[in-house]
């Protein structure tokens, strides 16, 4: 059953989907997670660690369990990881019980909040982090407007600015 109080918030690395979350919770006075964060106190060490020990599969595994039960609580706004929609039956979760909202940034928006934290984005630790923004695009960029019921840029706007129009558009109160 869906519960519209729920927000979960999806998109790619370096949009501001915790940043938005957290004044998104405040305002709406709900509470807010972020999926990797509960990963990483349910295991006890960071995403980089679970991916240097059990790649991409296992911290993906890990991630669904974390997924299945946030997405079960109420009154509650979820940053998802970026990759979080890769598995339709996180898809499914998120889908079915709250409003999900698409967060996007152009790639150039995405490298320059990315390259303020390097390190601790497993998947960029390359060579060419501009192309494996291009290529994690291509495949989760349709994944994220299945399953969005709205689609805010977060190019120009600042977090808070964004936090108002979704606050406005949902009508919360």
């Amino acid at each position: 059953m869906k519960n519209k109080k729920n927000i979960f918030l999806v998109g790619p690395l370096g949009v501001g989907k915790t940043t938005i979350g957290r004044f998104l919770a405040k305002k709406a006075r709900l509470v807010f997670y972020d999926s990797d964060q509960e990963i990483e106190k349910l295991c006890g060490v960071s995403v980089t660690t679970i991916f240097e020990y059990e790649g991409e599969s296992g911290f993906r595994a890990r991630e669904a369990m974390a997924i299945a039960k946030l997405t079960q609580l109420d009154n509650i706004v979820l940053s998802s990881g970026g990759g979080s929609i890769l598995r339709e039956e996180n898809r499914l979760a998120l889908s079915s019980r709250g409003t999900v909202i698409y967060l996007r940034a152009s790639i150039a928006t995405q490298l320059s909040r990315t390259n303020q934290r390097k390190g601790v984005r497993p998947l960029l630790n390359t060579e060419n982090p501009h192309e494996k923004i291009i290529e994690l695009n291509k495949i989760r960029v349709p994944l994220y407007e299945e399953i969005a019921e709205s689609t805010y840029d977060t190019d120009k706007d600042a977090p808070i600015d964004i936090v108002e129009k979704i606050f406005k558009d949902l009508n919360l109160r």
